[in-house]
């Protein structure tokens, strides 16, 4: 395709061509299809057991470098159909969505919140990483969702967690949490590769619509984390209005919050963004990552990590 046809195409996303680098390039890669990566779930039994089982049945697989338990399936073209994944030994989960709960330094025994969990697979990691210690409390405010994740909790064995509907804005001040994860809602700009039709409501309103949706969002989980403990935001879009933004309203109006690096290892990121339409934002917003589809054959992500320090 043409550079004049990808860039009509694709028309909505060209208020990032200063921001994205290799511009053209990015365009090019929301033409194909994401690569098919799955979680190995090792509360069901032990990764090379897994991959043992995957080799056996002639399923060609590539470890993901950066994190042990991902896996890249290689001539799959629905993972959820394999025979591991109803026995709960894997879980379809794009590589950039295993990002956000390695960040969280979980320890085992600790008590964590996943303020907008369903459909769950983030949430089901860091139990899984706690190896089932502790006690991780799922919220979603959307009854269909939670379906979801109660059925995929099920099917991986996950024994720590309990479920919660509230309307994630106003979850109840009752505990605090040692470490909180705020994936939240959005444009999903960072997803077109699997789906075009993310394309369809991107407009300045919609951005600020999620915006304040997602600052509130923040707000109340920078609420609910223990002094010293973590808070990881992280959203799939590329909107500086849903990311660098909404971190930035968070952190000038909430004293006692630090910025901290985000450091992947075997993953190339771009720092967050510091300034977006002639408005400049806070230093530290460096610290935060921007993954982006083209650099490491991915979706897109944007996360930054908080720590309460009083």
């Amino acid at each position: 395709m043409s550079g004049e046809a990808l860039e009509e195409k694709f028309a909505p996303l060209k208020r990032y061509e200063r921001v994205i680098p290799r511009f053209r390039e990015f365009l090019k890669c929301l033409e194909k299809p994401l690569p098919k990566t799955v979680r190995l779930n090792t509360l069901k039994a032990e990764a090379e057991e897994i991959m043992a089982s995957l080799e056996e049945r002639g399923i060609e697989f590539e470890p993901l470098g950066w994190y042990e338990h991902g896996i890249k399936l290689l001539n799959v073209e629905k993972p959820g159909n394999l025979l591991e994944y109803f026995l709960g030994l894997i879980h379809p989960q794009e590589e950039v969505s295993m990002i956000p709960p390695v960040l969280m330094e979980l320890e085992p025994g600790e008590l964590v919140l996943d303020l907008c969990a369903a459909p769950g697979s983030k949430a089901t990691q860091i139990s899984q990483i706690m190896g089932n210690t502790g006690h991780v409390v799922a919220n979603d405010v959307s009854l269909e969702r939670i379906s979801l994740l109660r059925d995929n909790y099920e099917r991986l064995g996950v024994l720590n967690m309990s479920i919660t509907m509230y309307d994630g804005r106003r979850f109840p001040l009752a505990c605090r949490f040692d470490k909180v994860l705020v994936d939240a809602p959005c444009s999903c700009e960072g997803v077109i590769r699997k789906d075009y039709g993310a394309l369809k409501n991107l407009s300045p309103g919609f951005y600020w619509h999620m915006h304040r949706l997602q600052r509130a969002l923040l707000l109340r989980a920078v609420k609910l984390v223990r002094p010293g403990g973590i808070v990881i935001y992280s959203t799939c879009t590329f909107a500086p209005e849903e990311n660098e933004l909404v971190v930035d309203y968070v952190l000038r109006r909430v004293e006692g919050l630090e910025l901290e690096p985000v450091e992947v290892g075997g993953l190339k990121h771009y720092p967050g963004l510091t300034e977006w339409e002639g408005r400049e934002l806070h230093p530290d917003l460096a610290y935060c990552a921007r993954f982006y589809p083209h650099v490491n054959d991915t979706g897109g992500l944007f996360v930054a990590k908080l720590r309460r320090i009083s």
